[in-house]
């Protein structure tokens, strides 16, 4: 019973301090607004409920809906968490939006029970998946498989040392990466969040002391058994030019690295199914390899072999069909860097013709 009153009041004292400073300071608790408090909380503007529940109900992380957990409490978790969740800076959170949070909650009935985690351990996880998505919890945001870091890690060949600063120093070191990027090529890791000008970076800072280096570099072995590298890659296809002989629609292949950089592509496929019937006119781009049967998917396809693909580059290619396509779906794959995991993507033309780009 001792050891939990001390322990009790151990938590409570820098709430008390925090109280005290606040009343020396003559520091105003900020007036939540729960509507902002909603969108400050939905995916897109931060990840927080990738681990608490879409509408705060509690997964991964804990219950956060109907708690009526006080403001400053709230905040100084925010600012330097003791669990598994990375601190929060001003610049990425405000103390107005924490507040905002705050409102939203409380205005939210308790929840009969927490929902399932975003990303459940697969059966036989490997000890590196099991950090990564049960006990951190990056996967919850980030994937089974961790894919939004490999592509990160790719765009810049980022080794060890890139990934440590990756945690430790996120907001500066992503807002880095982001300026280095061409977003003409329409990067595959996602960009600054919120509200125009507001350029948030969606995850906080780690600390040695809670995120041991040996336990970061567990999971980094785990993530090059994966390929760690994964392919920035990204296709579209669109529809073009109509004459006598059908429709000629334009494949784009772009590796969204940084020039220079970023890692190169050897081997890319670029595989388009045709529709039942349709005929091949003619093709632009010297890499074009004909059209083959695909026993898997059971269609034709016509395919294009790239050699290489550096960073920053963007490859074109067209193909005149016949009759013209009411849809079109094809693949990305490529040799190396080689992945056991999440080697394909996927793209197709979109509705209206535009193209459409691979997911993560």
């Amino acid at each position: 019973m001792r050891k939990f009153i001390v322990a009790v009041f151990v938590l409570a004292l820098p709430l008390a301090h925090a109280g005290t400073r606040a009343a020396q300071t003559g520091a105003v608790t900020p007036v939540g607004d729960p509507v902002a408090g909603k969108a400050v909380f939905a995916i897109g503007n931060t990840s927080c409920r990738n681990c608490h529940g879409t509408d705060g109900e509690g997964a991964f992380a804990p219950t956060l809906a109907g708690r009526k957990i006080p403001y400053e409490r709230f905040r100084n978790y925010v600012r330097n968490p003791i669990g598994r969740m990375p601190a929060w800076n001003e610049s990425e959170l405000t103390d107005q939006e924490i507040a905002d949070m705050v409102a939203y909650f409380d205005s939210l009935p308790p929840p009969a029970a927490p929902a399932k985690w975003r990303e459940p351990l697969p059966e036989g996880a490997p000890r590196g998946q099991q950090l990564a998505l049960s006990v951190i919890g990056c996967g919850q945001c980030h994937g089974a498989t961790v894919t939004t870091p490999r592509h990160g890690a790719a765009e810049v060949t980022g080794d060890f040392e890139w990934f440590k600063r990756m945690v430790y120093e996120h907001a500066d070191a992503q807002r880095e990466q982001w300026s280095q990027l061409d977003r003409a090529l329409q990067p595959v890791t996602p960009g600054p969040a919120g509200p125009p000008g507001r350029d948030r970076v969606r995850m906080g800072n780690y600390t040695r002391a809670r995120l041991p280096e040996s336990t970061l570099k567990e999971i980094w072995d785990w993530m090059n058994e994966l390929g760690v590298h994964l392919a920035p890659l990204h296709a579209e296809v669109t529809a073009g030019d109509t004459s006598p002989d059908g429709v000629t629609y334009t494949v784009t292949v772009t590796n969204a690295g940084v020039k220079d950089k970023g890692v190169t592509m050897e081997g890319v496929e670029v595989a388009l199914v045709l529709p039942p019937g349709a005929k091949v006119v003619r093709t632009t781009g010297q890499a074009y390899e004909g059209v083959r049967r695909d026993a898997a998917t059971e269609s034709d396809v016509a395919a294009w072999r790239v050699p290489r693909l550096p960073a920053g580059d963007r490859q074109l290619f067209t193909m005149t069909l016949s009759p013209a396509a009411t849809a079109l779906r094809g693949t990305l794959r490529w040799a190396t860097p080689a992945v056991t995991s999440d080697g394909e993507i996927r793209f197709a033309l979109a509705t209206g013709g535009r193209g459409g780009r691979g997911g993560e």
